[in-house]
């Protein structure tokens, strides 16, 4: 009988080995750190790799399988941004979890973008400006398609992965990568089910994103369903500098919430986060950053003699909405909502948030300390402080006007068509070049007020100062570079 029993105790303990060693490696939850903060928040996870990333080695070998479904080379070609030496595009993070490192966006994916100052510069990377440049549509459409190719299969990936030079294991090849494949597939064929709605939309372009229509999938609206005026919410990404300055003002293009925290917290739902798995200390160090974080100075020559003359203009036309000046975010009206019939510009921002998704968005992180509470259906668009103006192009919430110059004139005036995603900046007229349709092989998207969610209209008028004498604009867009 002692061979018996020494046989259980082998068994014993050939079990106990195997349970420690696959509760090592498929137990471990881990995000990589970054010390320097601004690092963490290109980089930082949020916690949204735990429920939607992508293994990284098949987030790396995408690009080369499903080459067809990308408009040019790579992720660069859908406007993500990769920094020299890095192997993940700004706004992506990664984590060692279930088994396998995953990747997913952060913050920085919708709130970096690059400037240059003429085509054959380099670009310079902005912290904080709205992304410009990604177009998200086309991201997410990107995947959806590669899912449904052929080539989404072990077969194809695998062999991708290891000519990358990923160290795959026996288990890795035969069983741990084949079986993430085929889950990634079907989570994308329901993800893509889930966000049809989006097909039907008119294309975004870059630097925008139906928030609101996205953010009514997790409450299983029927999306199909929803009232012709609510269908297209199309917005371009705000900034995010100078949060602490914000607290209390009435907070997205509506003003539907007044709690940075919850705003936050909101956000980062579209980084693939869920109430149980969002990383609030990583979150936190992101929220900390941009509570003080700074638009940079323009860097351009200003005429000063001209632009102090258009402070005084400024000050009786603008301040009281927008404050008093890109520093001080002081007036009557600053942070609060005007309705839509007083400045006139496109609704279908405003009413893609309905009463109900609010009433819903009021459950979630239900049982949480930090349930939502703030959110309400308001009936305009926000007053926005004027911080880092220069890097805001195109303006108005929808992204509509492509420079300052153009928003200065009434909607008549305003150009029809311009190009979107270009980042060589226009001096002249304060924005991005708009009038460029191709260069160096990458085409720009071209974007028309006559499409539905795209109007031009509004913000204009005396109070706006579209009526001002030509001079006095001139003297104005001169003030304005400055904040």
């Amino acid at each position: 009988m002692t061979w018996c029993r020494s046989i259980v105790a082998l068994f014993i303990v050939l079990v106990l080995a195997a349970a420690a060693y696959f509760a090592n490696r498929f137990g471990t939850d881990e995000a990589v750190d970054y010390i320097d903060v601004e690092d963490h928040f290109k980089y930082g996870s949020t916690g949204g790799e735990r429920v939607s990333g992508f293994p990284y080695w098949i987030w790396r070998a995408l690009p080369h399988v499903c080459s067809a479904h990308l408009p040019g080379k790579g992720y660069e070609s859908l406007g993500m941004l990769f920094e020299t030496g890095k192997d993940l595009p700004i706004g992506v993070s990664r984590r060692h979890v279930t088994g396998m490192d995953r990747v997913f966006l952060n913050c920085a994916v919708c709130h970096t973008s690059t400037v240059r100052d003429t085509p054959d510069a380099k670009p310079r990377v902005v912290l904080g400006m709205p992304a410009s440049n990604l177009d998200l549509m086309g991201f997410q459409d990107f995947f959806f398609n590669c899912a449904a190719d052929a080539k989404f299969s072990p077969e194809f990936i695998v062999p991708a992965v290891q000519a990358l030079g990923a160290d795959l294991d026996v288990l890795d090849r035969y069983v741990v990568y084949p079986l993430a494949i085929y889950l990634m597939r079907d989570r994308l064929f329901m993800l893509r089910e889930r966000f049809a709605f989006a097909s039907k939309q008119p294309a975004w372009g870059p630097g925008r994103v139906d928030t609101f229509n996205v953010g009514k999938t997790p409450f299983n609206f029927p999306l199909q369903k929803m009232s012709p005026h609510e269908r297209v919410g199309t917005a371009d990404f705000p900034s995010v500098w100078n949060q602490r300055q914000r607290e209390g003002m009435q907070l997205h293009w509506d003003g539907n919430n007044t709690l940075v925290g919850e705003r936050n917290k909101n956000a980062a739902f579209g980084t693939g986060t869920t109430p149980p798995t969002i990383d609030l200390h990583n979150i936190g160090r992101i929220e900390d950053y941009l509570l003080d974080a700074k638009p940079p100075a323009y860097p351009y020559p200003v005429d000063t003699a001209l632009a102090n003359k258009g402070a005084s203009i400024y000050k009786e036309y603008c301040s009281a909405c927008h404050g008093a000046s890109g520093k001080d975010f002081t007036g009557i009206a600053v942070g609060k909502v005007t309705p839509i019939a007083d400045v006139g510009t496109d609704r279908g921002r405003l009413d893609a948030y309905t009463y109900e998704l609010a009433v819903n968005e009021a459950t979630l992180y239900a049982g949480y300390p930090w349930r939502f509470t703030h959110f309400r259906k308001t009936y305009g668009y926000a007053n926005m402080p004027l911080d880092g103006l220069w890097l805001r192009a195109p303006y108005l919430h929808n992204g509509s006007v492509p420079t300052l110059r153009d928003l200065l004139e009434p909607a008549a005036k305003r150009p029809k068509t311009f190009y979107r995603g270009n980042d060589v900046y226009d001096m002249q007229n304060v924005g991005f070049v708009s009038n460029v349709a191709q260069e160096n092989g990458r085409n720009y998207f071209l974007f028309n007020v006559q499409t539905l969610g795209n109007s031009n209209a509004g913000h204009e008028g005396k109070r706006f100062g579209t009526e001002l004498p030509a001079a006095e604009k001139a003297a104005l867009l001169e003030y304005l570079k400055g904040f």
